[in-house]
């Protein structure tokens, strides 16, 4: 799955109506809906608050709403560019100030999907991929050039500790593990001392 790399704001006017696009990270369904209010509240004075979100470790939740606009000409089309997008964790709302110019229904569906649309490429997009925490130990006199050699095969340590022995902690990809470990093991002759933890995920920027 994917989530936008940050939350942010972008507006888009057409015929002098004023659509403000701002979509939020939300890590549940109770967290986007109190970003939804919240934002209803700051916005009162709007014509409409039109919302869409997705959640779950799938994507498996999603509500929508077209908070008075006429049916599906807003909050599904918002939706449906989160579901084509892949997204998750992710919350939209659409703030209309009308202009005065009815668009019609089509015009509805293509200003709200656009707004979205155009704040999530202003964002960017990250993929989540699953990563298990490795623990690599060495010996203080192999700690240099092992975490030399870990900087040169790009893996960035997450917390590096000294005690008895030389501690680094790196996220690996699942499907890489045995490589991993592999190469831990050659490049200090299997001397390092290698345990698996917790599992959790990276984000990957999408281009």
């Amino acid at each position: 799955m994917r989530m936008i790399r940050q939350g942010g704001t972008r507006e888009l006017e057409i015929r002098r109506s004023r659509f403000i696009c701002t979509l939020a990270r939300v890590a549940d369904e109770a967290e986007a809906a109190a970003f939804v209010a919240g934002h209803r509240r700051a916005h009162r004075d709007a014509t409409h608050n039109c919302t869409a979100y997705v959640v779950g470790a799938h994507g498996e939740i999603t509500k929508s709403s077209d908070d008075g606009e006429p049916a599906g000409t807003a909050g599904v089309p918002m939706l449906e560019v989160l579901v084509r997008r892949g997204l998750t964790g992710t919350v939209a709302v659409v703030t209309r100030y009308f202009g005065g110019v009815k668009l019609g229904a089509g015009g509805l569906v293509r200003a709200y999907s656009q707004a979205v649309a155009d704040t999530v490429d202003a964002v960017g997009v990250v993929e989540l991929r699953p990563v298990v925490t490795v623990t690599v130990g060495v010996d203080h006199a192999l700690a240099g050039r092992f975490l030399g050699d870990l900087h040169a095969a790009g893996h960035q340590p997450a917390d590096v500790r000294y005690g008895t022995a030389v501690e680094a902690d790196v996220a690996v990809q699942v499907a890489d593990l045995g490589t991993f470990e592999a190469w831990a093991a050659e490049v200090t002759a299997g001397r390092a001392r290698v345990r698996r933890g917790a599992p959790g995920h990276i984000e990957v920027p999408v281009r």
